[in-house]
């Protein structure tokens, strides 16, 4: 049966036009709030009225955005760390170990990925207020943050897991390597591209946070996000865009490391 070249072209041509549609309708947003923090007007507004660095300059002088960023910082870098040895530990157990709970274990893992954030910072919130906690301290937020990118870190390590034979680790153990000795020398670097991916996974996630962050928040305590919003209450000059500038250059380099590192490529999900 022969085929027809109008019609294969016909159809090349309207999968670039919808490819490309989809491009515009994700990167447009993007590029008109890069625009809006470069303006130089006195107002949030599109087309910008020249171009200028000035709010860039007002953001890095506001002591309340600096604060909070450096709050947000703190507790993405906190949380990243805590997830990252919660995810590796719990992927390599239900990968490696789990038999008869594994789907189980499997889902109890993956349960904050699929409940709404809010009902799960809701549902926290109670709980720390009924254990005695309370929000006084960073410890319920971080909590909050770990059980938000957790899915993400074990998710990524196991999939890194499924595709790696297991009977290389054995080999080295029965070569007299001791357990923590073979996993060091030669589960780790396997798996080292679902680790670094998660992990930076798990920063991105973290830092933008807000359900969880309103909610879960300390007396005096205000992430970057929750600043922005209470700034955008108040103000809108371009200070509002310069914050989410910054965000989506922050997310830019995680993705350039992410591909210097372990590559774009080797990405797994599920």
């Amino acid at each position: 049966m022969k085929r027809n070249p109008m019609g294969s072209r016909l159809a090349d041509g309207l999968g670039l036009a919808y490819v490309g549609a989809v491009y515009v309708f994700l990167l447009l947003p993007i590029v008109i709030i890069v625009l809006m923090s470069l303006n130089a007007g006195e107002f949030l507004t599109f087309p910008p009225q020249g171009i200028s660095l000035r709010w860039f300059g007002t953001l890095f002088a506001n002591e309340a955005f600096m604060r909070a960023i450096g709050t947000s910082l703190k507790i993405a870098a906190i949380a990243t760390v805590c997830s990252t040895v919660i995810g590796v530990t719990g992927a390599l157990y239900v990968v490696r170990y789990a038999t008869r709970f594994r789907e189980g274990l499997r889902l109890l893992l993956m349960l904050p990925l699929m409940l709404p954030e809010i009902l799960t910072a809701i549902a926290l919130l109670f709980f720390l207020y009924a254990s005695g906690i309370g929000t006084r301290t960073m410890f319920g937020l971080v909590v909050g943050h770990v059980l938000v990118t957790l899915p993400y870190v074990f998710t990524n390590v196991a999939s890194t897991l499924y595709n790696q034979d297991a009977s290389l680790e054995q080999a080295a153990r029965s070569l007299g390597a001791s357990p923590v000795r073979a996993f060091m020398r030669v589960t780790l670097p396997l798996i080292k591209s679902g680790i670094i991916t998660g992990a930076l996974f798990a920063f991105v996630i973290s830092f933008d946070l807000f359900n969880m962050s309103l909610l879960l928040k300390g007396i005096g305590m205000t992430t970057l996000p929750l600043q922005l919003f209470d700034y955008l209450r108040w103000d809108f000059d371009p200070t509002a865009a310069a914050v989410s500038t910054v965000s989506i250059l922050l997310t830019l380099a995680v993705v350039i490391v992410i591909d210097r590192t372990v590559g774009l490529r080797s990405l797994r999900f599920g």
